[in-house]
């Protein structure tokens, strides 16, 4: 594989700095995430040449297409000669032109005959799931379809590099899971390398080959799609995958939180991170196990179960039953069954005892 995108880039606005770099593959998909206020826009508008950083440079396919530094000549290519195409919320098809021709645009815009790229456009509609629709101008099309519109004209360009800004915020649900088979299937034919920019996991468990978390203009984790996932190195993307996070520091054979609380988890003793290594302590919501009397330790043939106090501040409803919340720590979340929570009286404000066996948390060096 060869390497489409190569960026490193300096963007200061006000006091928010972004300084990233990312790479991306021939064929790849990276999914970039992070909270708002990451980052994310500026990074790809900076890709796309529609910003200009403080300093740093874009490739793409080896062209050197933007370069701020002392002692170099700038360079800096505009969007429209960058071979890069662009997807976001609105699909922004020019309303003049039926859909043909709003996908034959950037072949003309390269060059190519009229009958020649109208015919193309032809074929990658029906691609889409468009055909029979060639003739419709924008305003008869729904918002789903204008979206394929767009998809279809960004592909048709042969881009070396294409970018996603949330292609399915603005779809419905079912139009959302339709576009993003779409996206795959298309993207699998063509090999294209892209940068994926979205708030929702879901876009990126589907379309990603990796992700990449921005937080507070920095990249704090990057691999691949499973892995980041599964180990989340901070609480944004902790959240994301439905998983809850802590942080404190190795006391062999356990970790020392910074409240005080000790928890041990699943860990290899001769691989346990050395004493006063920071450590992230991972579980899953539902292997919390949730008390309204002080229940007694259970330790034996090497099992040990990790148990603390909490006051309980919200109960919301969630996909696997009810999400409880607690005040000392804002970020965990709780799930239980309807049926317990009704068992144990539980609602805001309640004393309660929490619990989650060693043998469910996992142990990860930060």
């Amino acid at each position: 594989m060869s390497t489409v995108l190569d960026a490193q880039l300096v963007v200061r606005r006000g006091e928010f700095i972004l300084d990233a770099a990312i790479r991306i593959e021939s064929g790849e998909v990276l999914a970039l995430l992070g909270p708002n206020g990451a980052g994310k826009s500026t990074l790809l508008a900076a890709v796309a040449g529609l910003i200009l950083p403080d300093a740093g440079s874009v490739s793409v396919a080896g062209r050197l297409l933007t370069r701020v530094s002392e002692g170099a000549r700038r360079v800096a290519v505009v969007p429209e000669r960058r071979a890069v195409g662009l997807l976001g919320q609105e699909a922004l098809l020019f309303p003049h032109l039926d859909a043909r021709d709003n996908v034959a645009f950037g072949q003309r815009a390269q060059g190519q005959t009229r009958s020649a790229a109208r015919l193309e456009a032809v074929e990658w509609l029906a691609a889409v799931g468009l055909e029979g629709l060639e003739e419709r101008k924008p305003a008869e099309l729904s918002g789903g379809q204008q979206q394929r519109v767009a998809l279809a004209r960004a592909l048709a360009a042969r881009p070396d590099l294409l970018l996603l800004d949330e292609p399915m915020a603005a779809l419905d649900v079912q139009t959302a899971a339709r576009m993003r088979q779409l996206l795959r299937e298309r993207l699998a034919e063509r090999t294209i390398a892209t940068l994926l920019v979205t708030h929702d996991v879901l876009d990126a468990i589907v379309l990603a080959d990796r992700i990449a978390i921005l937080h507070d203009g920095k990249i704090v984790d990057a691999g691949p799609t499973a892995r980041v996932l599964a180990e989340p190195r901070n609480q944004f993307t902790a959240a994301l995958a439905g998983i809850n996070l802590l942080n404190g520091v190795a006391e062999p054979p356990g970790v020392r939180l910074p409240d005080g609380r000790y928890f041990v988890g699943s860990a290899d003793a001769r691989v346990f991170p050395a004493a006063g290594a920071e450590v992230a302590l991972v579980f899953r919501p539902a292997a919390v196990s949730v008390y309204r009397t002080e229940p007694h330790p259970f330790e034996s043939d090497g099992q040990h179960t990790n148990y603390w106090e909490a006051t309980i501040v919200s109960l919301e409803s969630g996909i696997g039953g009810v999400r409880i919340r607690v005040a000392e720590d804002p970020h965990l979340v709780v799930e239980l069954a309807p049926a317990k929570v009704v068992e144990l009286g539980l609602r805001a404000g309640v004393h309660v005892w929490l619990s989650v066996a060693a043998a469910d948390v996992v142990l990860l060096p930060r």
